[in-house]
């Protein structure tokens, strides 16, 4: 398999959808769907939404039936960067290489574009999978579970809380990027899986898909072990190229978490030991993989090459 070709596969078909399951800009008012489509089409590594197609392949997807459920989720992480780097937040000026979008636009539009795209995501996921109740259900509760003041935006508020704060323990930082980041990826990865089971027969396609549940498929299961264990790996070695690599390579503000004082990986365990962490965390989430159906080889690089970004 040549990798490289099959993620820029993936990602353009996550592009195509993002294009066209999005308002287009002539849309009623140009101003803030201009800014929505600034952000969401504004370039990234599209690894949450390649992650859903990829898991809802493994589980017996054909097709683009994952697509809205991928461009879904993609909305809703970039409503949250749009909020993240505004001024109340981490006042940040770059995202993605470029201006953020209240740099861009304005903070009041930037505001309500984030808001708009946390919005569109249900609308997406409620038309396109209407003509499934129980799947587009299952969706919708995924992603607003992992969306919700428990998990994304709780860890955001924990992650606010701890700026500036001396004796943050390692037990609050796991809470704050296992909710802030590792849920996102968590959901991509159920929501495909939750795509894929959905083809299958009823008795399996009917099981119960919510975290805690008794009765959750093997594969959901995995998906989710896989996918804590890459949010850690993923947000450690965030924390990392933060204090090592430079701001054209990152394509946002290098070094800006140290001279915030903010508590990172690397500030509360040091280099090597962040190091080490993502490591492990990969390694587990490697495991985890071997409980999927289908050929893993795609899955199993990707996480690999997360790994190598800061090695």
């Amino acid at each position: 398999m040549d990798f490289a070709a099959e993620f820029k596969h993936r990602i353009a078909r996550v592009e195509a959808g993002l294009e066209r399951l999005v308002p287009p800009v002539a849309t009623r008012p140009s101003r803030l769907h201009a800014a929505m489509r600034y952000s969401l089409l504004g370039g990234g590594k599209r690894l949450r939404p390649v992650l859903t197609l990829t898991a809802a392949e493994l589980c017996g997807a054909r097709g683009d039936a994952a697509l809205p459920a991928a461009v879904a989720l993609e909305c809703v992480h970039t409503y949250s960067l749009i909020h993240d780097d505004l001024p109340c937040m981490d006042n940040d000026d770059l995202r993605r290489g470029r201006p953020t979008a209240h740099k861009q636009f304005d903070e009041a539009t930037a505001l309500l574009a984030g808001d708009a795209l946390l919005t569109e995501a249900f609308v997406i996921l409620a038309e396109n999978y209407a003509a499934q109740p129980s799947l587009s259900h299952a969706l919708i509760r995924e992603l607003a579970n992992a969306a919700s003041s428990q998990r994304l935006i709780g860890g955001q508020m924990e992650d606010l809380l701890a700026e500036h704060k001396a004796n943050a323990t390692s037990d609050e930082l796991d809470f704050i990027h296992l909710n802030k980041t590792a849920a996102m990826i968590e959901a991509a990865l159920v929501m495909g899986g939750i795509v894929g089971l959905a083809a299958r027969p009823p008795a399996v396609a009917s099981m119960e898909m919510r975290p805690g549940a008794v009765a959750l498929p093997p594969e959901v299961l995995a998906l989710r072990t896989i996918g804590r264990h890459l949010g850690l790996a993923f947000q450690i070695t965030d924390d990392v190229l933060d204090a090592t690599a430079d701001t054209a390579t990152l394509g946002k503000t290098a070094g800006k978490d140290a001279r915030a004082g903010k508590t990172t990986f690397v500030s509360l365990h040091g280099l090597d030991a962040s190091r080490r962490l993502a490591r492990e965390h990969t390694d587990a989430a490697l495991a985890a993989v071997a409980a999927l159906p289908g050929d893993k080889i795609f899955l199993t690089t990707l996480i690999e090459t997360m790994a190598g970004r800061a090695s």
